[in-house]
């Protein structure tokens, strides 16, 4: 009831793994599709070896968390090894991969093999990449069409909501050539301690994810829908089945969970045994809640 191909890959359910969390080995990876994952989307992997930002790096707030990782990562010439032990779990891997221009990005593309390629122009806090790239439409549409001229799989591009208008950023990825557009990353944010004045975060500010983005996403979503011609697949929040259905109904063909995971590492069987349940009993199946709100 579940299964699904998406951009020509084949799914036995429509919720992936998201990239940064649980995606740095292969180990961590095969345990989150024998939860029940149906893809892995893996860490994002640059060209050098990257240690990251200083901690703290990640903290939890009343509304979800506050990370600034910065893209810390072994480089994609010391990964191969864990997407292919990733493999070993029978579900499609999806290598996340940032730079800092074109170049970057099709030298880590035509050296590492995956199903498929999610293009990190979104991350909101690593200076020289991610955002900073991914908020000028003539950058994304460059970088997707020269990873489109080396990869021989689907390439995904994901973007920021840290923007006035995201359906600009994916028009100009599907003018590049992307087999589909990822939304969202995280939203720009910070906290402060109050009993000394310094921001929590040791880069001063992050990206929220969690619950309180949900609906910043499913906008994004709905409106990406309307505007383009590829899939969309949805993320941010979702920590339940009935956000992954919201998701859906919004226009997104699949989604991606994170943060969820960090409370309950069997959310992926939980939230696809709910979705079974729901469609069961309204006698529907995904074709029929695809895009749902747009036909009402």
């Amino acid at each position: 009831m579940l299964s699904l191909k998406l951009t020509g890959i084949h799914l036995k359910n429509p919720l992936m793994l998201a990239a940064g969390i649980m995606g740095t080995t292969g180990g961590s990876m095969k345990r989150i599709a024998q939860s029940g994952a149906g893809g892995l989307v893996t860490k994002s992997i640059g060209v050098e070896p990257k240690s990251g930002h200083g901690n703290p790096s990640m903290v939890e707030v009343d509304c979800g968390y506050l990370n600034a990782m910065g893209l810390p990562n072994p480089s994609y010439k010391n990964f191969q090894q864990e997407i292919d032990t990733a493999k070993e779990s029978g579900v499609p891997v999806i290598a996340s991969i940032f730079g800092g221009c074109a170049l970057d990005f099709s030298q880590i593309a035509g050296a590492i093999h995956a199903d498929a390629f999610e293009l990190n122009v979104s991350c909101p806090h690593a200076h020289g990449y991610g955002a900073e790239i991914g908020t000028a439409p003539a950058l994304v549409e460059d970088i997707t069409h020269v990873v489109k001229n080396v990869a021989d799989v689907p390439v995904w591009v994901k973007l920021t909501p840290n923007v006035t208008n995201i359906k600009s950023i994916g028009l100009a990825a599907q003018k590049g050539g992307a087999d589909a557009v990822v939304a969202i990353n995280t939203v720009r944010a910070m906290a402060i301690d109050i009993d000394s004045g310094y921001p929590i975060l040791g880069n001063r500010f992050g990206g929220l994810s969690g619950r309180a983005i949900k609906p910043v996403a499913i906008k994004c979503v709905y409106d990406l829908y309307e505007a383009l011609d590829i899939p969309v697949i949805g993320v941010g929040g979702i920590s339940d089945w009935k956000d992954a259905i919201e998701f859906i109904m919004a226009g997104a063909q699949a989604v991606e969970i994170g943060s969820a995971i960090g409370n309950n590492i069997n959310v992926f069987n939980e939230i696809s045994s709910g979705m079974e349940k729901f469609l069961s009993e309204k006698e529907w199946d995904l074709e029929d809640i695809y895009g749902m709100a747009h036909r009402l």
